[in-house]
């Protein structure tokens, strides 16, 4: 009984004080170069995250699957906000491990065709540190992670959620925030 008594409170502080393993890069890290292929408006185009930081910041954020509900819905909410995005200088710049022919229609669907979804391979998953470690539909997925990255390719903010409600809100404070300095 003593035994079973000990075994238990070991087992319950060990969870109390266990820390999960960070599941994202950090704010100061440098961002991994990558270039892909995605889609913006139905229309299959070459992503280089070089070229776009030569624009302005980038609002990386990776979602699990197209044509999920809440990727639906934060596809949604970015494109209502892309306008705001473009006004503080940001590009937004989706990506999941979904095939290009899926992005392909998402991208005119439910982005509204107002800014790009690519593809994320396995280094780009690893890279960013977004697999979610489960799969959706049959298929590895990526975490619901958002990334503002600044010109220079540092990881300026990072919110790192499974709910897509605050990502868009988030992401946009985090833009504004980097355009005032």
């Amino acid at each position: 009984m003593r035994r079973a008594v000990l075994t238990a409170v070991t087992a319950a502080l060990t969870a109390a004080f266990a820390v999960p393993a960070a599941a994202t890069l950090k704010p100061g890290a440098a961002a991994p170069d990558f270039s892909t292929r995605g889609a913006i408006a139905g229309k299959v185009v070459p992503i280089s995250l070089r070229e776009q930081l030569r624009r302005g910041p980038v609002v990386l954020y990776f979602f699990p699957a197209a044509f999920t509900s809440g990727c639906n819905a934060e596809a949604r909410a970015f494109a209502e906000k892309v306008d705001a995005f473009r006004a503080a200088g940001a590009t937004v710049i989706g990506m999941s491990a979904d095939n290009v022919e899926d992005l392909q229609r998402f991208s005119s669907s439910e982005c509204a065709g107002k800014f790009a979804v690519a593809s994320a391979g396995p280094k780009v998953v690893a890279g960013y540190d977004v697999a979610l470690g489960r799969a959706v539909k049959g298929k590895s997925v990526t975490s619901r992670t958002s990334y503002v990255i600044g010109r220079d390719g540092k990881v300026f903010f990072v919110h790192d959620d499974m709910n897509p409600a605050e990502h868009v809100a988030l992401t946009l404070a985090a833009v504004q925030k980097l355009k005032q300095g």
